[in-house]
């Protein structure tokens, strides 16, 4: 060791060395500078691609729940047009039914064996209130409204209206056995219950059907 490495110490030394072989220093520093720089490079892109990821997921779920929106009030909007279309008449439909009544009154008022014994012009009378009775429940029917067929169905409150009770052990309880006055529905709806007389006395309703099954098996 000389006496300038003992002055300046161990460091001297390596400087020595790195200013002995420069090109070395300068290639150990080139291999380290790619390695920062891909890293860095990999970090600032990462970033945008997760942003856009987001974004576009964000984007999507607005898509969605706006057209699940749109079709929910096409739906809404079709239904409330059908509803208006068919429910338009009802009150109309209604008031000509109080009509078609009177006229049925008239029909019934005259007696089976009067009209077997009315003269031509009588006859032709009672013809013209029955054609002008079928058309304008004919005209009704175009429009939506149904007759209720309720004599010998069982009793439903949401289409029958119960006016008395027929003592009736034959049939089966809450059996319509006569209308009083014709029912009618609009659409989906009931313009007019049905005026009937129900069965009292008879066996429940489930009890005849299981007695009618057990005897068609017995039957078989």
């Amino acid at each position: 060791m000389t006496d300038e490495t003992k002055k300046n110490g161990p460091d001297a030394g390596q400087s020595e060395a790195a200013s002995e072989n420069p090109t070395a220093t300068t290639a150990s520093a080139q291999r380290d500078e790619p390695v920062n720089d891909a890293a860095e490079a990999s970090s600032s892109e990462a970033d945008p691609v997760a942003a856009l990821q987001a974004e576009n997921a964000e984007l999507r779920d607005r898509f969605l729940r706006m057209a699940a929106e749109m079709e929910n009030l096409r739906r809404r909007t079709a239904r409330d047009v059908a509803d208006a279309r068919s429910y338009s008449v009802a009150a109309f439909a209604r008031d000509m039914l109080g009509v078609s009544d009177n006229l049925r009154r008239a029909i019934d008022a005259v007696p089976a064996e009067m009209r077997q014994a009315a003269d031509q012009t009588l006859s032709a009378l009672l013809e013209g209130v029955e054609m002008t009775e079928r058309s304008m429940l004919s005209a009704l029917e175009r429009h939506g409204v149904k007759k209720i067929d309720a004599e010998g169905q069982k009793f439903d409150p949401n289409y029958h209206q119960a006016m008395f009770e027929i003592p009736n052990a034959e049939v089966p309880n809450n059996t319509v056995l006569q209308v009083v006055q014709t029912g009618y529905t609009i659409g989906e709806r009931v313009l007019r219950p049905a005026m009937v007389g129900v069965s009292k006395g008879g066996p429940k309703a489930e009890n005849a059907a299981a007695n009618t099954a057990e005897g068609e098996k017995a039957d078989g």
